[in-house]
């Protein structure tokens, strides 16, 4: 029995550290990959550690905020634009996950963008997608989705500095869980030996989905701290918005596609991210009483 249990322990290291090494740009020891190794099976089982990469990416983006704001938050810093700092905190904690992921998600962001964006047939637009060019609906839709990224966090900031921290962790957390669900729901439509995660998408039905689900569970004791106003309901009311994005999001492909692509996983991450901090801004302005 113990035997079994190290094995399974192993196991799960061994599948939470490639995640790492997958899905983010930090690295790993030579002889640490060497024993981790990669297979299609070890793949498809790292992604049920999305979440906890999540978990990282988030911590280094609160960090990143709030060290802006202690390193720049001066007396004089605060009484001439508050405002401005609060913008110049997002922005580098914006820079600071884009560096830890590579712009992983931000590119199936574009590639889908360049792929939906007109009037094509499903095999033009997988296609499109495995192509290395950047188009104007690619290079479009990523400003926008930084801007909007950017603005989001700032006006969070104004309203409640320490709940933004918190939304931070929990949108990157959640919003790497609930891309998996689609995994679940619609097949897998990439060219093979195209798809940047062709090997995890491959077997949807065995990915580990509850895996995925234990790494969000900590969020609940949200519940036990005291971060202003409802931050519980806050934090539920983003979950929601976020998932709904996440369902839109499936038709959208089940539609144009008839299914997902590993690309379609990244753009996915990236919408339920900013819906969650948008969700989240309306969240907080109903909990402080402003319209």
């Amino acid at each position: 029995m113990q035997m079994v249990y190290s094995s399974g322990m192993e196991n799960s290291i061994r599948h939470l550290l490639l995640a790492i090494q997958f899905f983010t740009r930090l690295p790993l020891p030579g002889p640490v990959m060497q024993w981790v190794g990669f297979s299609p099976l070890l793949m498809r089982n790292a992604m049920g550690h999305m979440p906890a990469v999540g978990w990282l990416v988030g911590s280094v983006a609160a960090v990143a905020y709030a060290g802006t704001l202690w390193l720049w938050g001066t007396p004089v810093m605060l009484m001439a634009s508050s405002t401005l700092l609060l913008a110049l905190a997002a922005l580098i904690s914006t820079i600071a996950t884009i560096w830890v992921t590579g712009a992983f998600h931000e590119d199936g962001l574009g590639d889908v963008a360049d792929a939906l964006g007109g009037h094509t047939s499903p095999e033009r637009a997988l296609a499109i997608m495995k192509d290395s060019r950047v188009g104007s609906y690619a290079v479009v839709t990523l400003i926008v989705a930084l801007l909007l990224k950017v603005l989001l966090l700032a006006a969070l900031g104004i309203l409640q500095t320490t709940v933004v921290l918190w939304v931070l962790v929990a949108a990157h957390v959640l919003s790497r869980f609930l891309p998996l669900l689609l995994v679940k729901m619609l097949p897998h439509v990439g060219l093979e030996g195209q798809s940047k995660t062709l090997q995890a998408t491959g077997g949807m039905q065995q990915l580990p989905i509850w895996t995925a689900a234990l790494w969000c569970t900590p969020l609940a004791g949200l519940s036990l701290l005291d971060q202003g106003p409802g931050l519980l309901a806050i934090i539920g009311t983003a979950t929601v918005a976020a998932a709904l994005a996440m369902l839109l999001m499936g038709w959208w492909f089940r539609r144009r596609l008839g299914g997902v692509t590993g690309d379609c996983l990244g753009a996915t991450q990236q919408v339920c991210e900013l819906v969650f901090y948008g969700a989240a801004l309306s969240a907080t302005l109903s909990a402080m009483g402003q319209p």
